[in-house]
């Protein structure tokens, strides 16, 4: 799931790769260890490795498995930096949530004994929960974490809209979960699994024409789901595809790590004493051999065989040589370029700034969607100017003299936020110096900053990347296109590690494919006769 993590880390010598519980290279094994290469140490790459070693080891397989990465952590888009240069204050920068129905992050953080974070409420000092905000006004304030009341203020707003959404949420996800259960998985084929479970209908159109569909009024979907896509995702409901709308609803069960939920990917790297894991250095070419094999040289020159070679990051940022070229060559996906900027301050959010009156208070977390004159506005160029600001923690500044307490926030915006912008939303003066690096005695004591290629545009489409790009070398990254999280990278290393070890024992799931190339067309218009929706190509 992460951006350009294809260049990697110093290689460790081969010998220690494959140990025994007690540590010992097991010089009893009569058959050669299977040398598996992962490149790339986030969600999608450390599940590849930490199921790859589990399937290995229940099909009594020895290996080999070297995971790559060419930053100075695991973890990819999931990481943290510390408030003040405080390892006691660390902060989420990327991927900050998870939920319920993510069955593998959730299942691996309790085999782990990982704690959950404690969410920060400010509930004491009268701050509402969240607001929508279209650049004039707020659209929806909710006091609480969703009680009674604010279900009664979004059915007096909304009508039946959101009882509606809801249920077609857990519909949709419904046919996703399938994914993670025989005979559905493993999957071969992206494209084929995502027709066979009924989700062509909802990839192939915008979250806008699937609400639309649905009966979900536009007050409702421009209002709140488009709130909620904003803020997961960049994308106005015009642009994104109907699946991913859905799944920035099912927010049911928000959860994440103490410390960072990178602790996750970094466990599943250490669960296994054949894997190893190799940091800070870029690997520069992949060579196909005439036996199938596969050489990976090193930024050094130094050269390695392997068995198997999984690409767990996405191809296009990366300066990856392979040779010769691929069957399959992975599409060039436009991302989206995302400014993340935390900062931290003894101030409150300006209530003028927002219109409100002085004696009111700014949501903790402001959520934006398009005033009624926006709506043909692209992306990048809507809204008041940032997706999302929040307040994400508190701590206390203790370069400050004297130290104080103070709130931290992030912001998620398409340019850069600058001293104009936060002394408006502060209603206090920051010069240009303060808010680049910061001042701890001053309106804003701490800033960082980090532009992503957060995640693809996730545009309507009906087919997706291959996982096999040649025998033996395999991509994880083409997931991303249909759900973009860290539960799904980790769902396709699952099944990447799956369809290997099957690939080694001989293993056939027998079933012919889902879609034979002369019958995908007329699919695509009887399957969505079945969903009761219009023909699909009518819709595109």
């Amino acid at each position: 799931m992460l951006l350009g993590t294809l260049a990697l880390a110093p290689l460790l010598p081969l010998a220690g790769a494959l140990r025994s519980a007690n540590g010992e290279l097991p010089s009893e094994v009569g058959i050669a260890p299977k040398r598996v290469a992962v490149i790339g140490a986030g969600a999608a790459g450390a599940s590849t490795a930490y199921h790859l070693a589990q399937n290995a080891q229940n099909a009594s397989i020895p290996t080999r498995i070297h995971v790559y990465e060419r930053s100075s952590r695991a973890g990819g888009r999931s990481t943290t930096v510390n408030a003040w240069s405080d390892p006691s204050q660390p902060i989420e920068l990327g991927a900050s949530i998870f939920v319920s129905v993510n069955h593998i992050l959730v299942a691996a953080s309790k085999a782990f004994n990982l704690t959950s974070a404690n969410e920060q409420s400010y509930a004491h000092e009268d701050i509402p929960e969240l607001g929508v905000w279209n650049g004039e006004e707020f659209v929806f304030v909710m006091e609480g974490d969703g009680s009674w009341w604010d279900i009664a203020k979004l059915v007096w707003r909304y009508g039946y809209a959101p009882i509606k959404t809801n249920a077609l949420m857990k519909k949709t996800v419904g046919k996703f979960m399938r994914m993670y259960e025989e005979p559905v998985f493993p999957w071969k084929s992206l494209s084929d699994v995502v027709a066979e479970v009924g989700l062509v209908g909802t990839t192939g159109v915008t979250g806008e024409q699937f609400l639309k569909e649905e009966g979900v009024s536009d007050k409702f979907a421009n209002e709140i789901v488009q709130a909620s896509t904003r803020v997961n995702y960049a994308s106005n409901l015009a642009t994104i595809h109907g699946l991913e709308t859905m799944v920035c609803m099912a927010a049911n069960g928000a959860m994440s790590i103490a410390g960072g939920n990178w602790k996750i990917f970094d466990k599943m790297l250490q669960s296994s004493p054949s894997i190893s894991t190799h940091l800070n250095t870029s690997i520069t070419h992949i060579s196909k051999q005439p036996d199938k094999t596969y050489n990976i040289t090193i930024s050094s020159g130094e050269i390695t065989q392997y068995d198997e070679v999984i690409l767990a990051s996405p191809l296009q940022f990366s300066k990856l040589i392979i040779g010769p070229p691929p069957q399959h060559t992975p599409d060039q996906i436009p991302y989206v370029k995302l400014h993340v900027t935390l900062f931290a301050s003894p101030h409150r959010l300006s209530p003028a700034s927002f219109g409100l009156a002085d004696d009111k208070r700014v949501p903790q977390h402001v959520l934006t969607t398009l005033h009624p004159s926006e709506k043909d506005a692209s992306d990048s160029e809507s809204g008041p100017g940032f997706n999302s600001i929040s307040i994400v923690a508190s701590g206390t500044n203790n370069l400050a003299s004297p130290p104080r307490p103070e709130y931290i926030y992030k912001i998620f915006s398409f340019h850069p936020i600058d001293a104009a912008f936060l002394s408006r939303y502060l209603g206090q003066p920051v010069s240009d110096d303060e808010a680049e690096t910061g001042d701890p005695d001053g309106h804003v004591s701490w800033v960082y900053r980090k532009v992503w290629h957060s995640y693809p545009k996730e545009l309507p489409r009906i087919t997706f990347d291959e996982i096999v790009l040649d025998e033996g070398l395999w991509y994880t990254s083409g997931i991303e296109p249909f759900i973009s999280t860290m539960e799904t990278s980790a769902l396709m290393g699952k099944n990447v590690a799956r369809l290997v070890v099957d690939g080694w024992v001989g293993k056939a799931d027998g079933r012919e494919p889902v879609l034979k190339d002369q019958d995908w067309e007329d699919w695509r218009f009887e399957g969505a006769k079945e969903e009761g929706q219009k023909p699909l190509k009518a819709r595109l």
